[in-house]
């Protein structure tokens, strides 16, 4: 059970992560069509700061994952 719960955080974790991915680099995509300079800073700034929390997640998942299937190996 306990191995269930940990393959389900870390999945949960990768689709947010992907998911607000995705909209970071939508937003980020959709800032360059902006005419006020203002709207196009603040737009910019919050897509790259989505983007980056992201990676972040995404990163922590793989990351983990990589050391869970070491740990395994040297067990063997």
């Amino acid at each position: 059970m306990e191995e269930l719960l940990w393959w389900t955080s870390k999945i949960f974790v990768a689709i947010v992560s992907m998911f607000f991915l995705l909209w970071g680099v939508d937003v980020l995509i959709s800032s360059y069509t902006l005419t006020n300079p203002l709207e196009f800073i603040m737009y910019f700034f919050s897509s790259s700061m989505l983007i980056l929390v992201s990676m972040v997640g995404l990163v922590f998942c793989i990351y983990r994952v990589i050391v869970k299937f070491k740990r395994n190996d040297q067990r063997l």
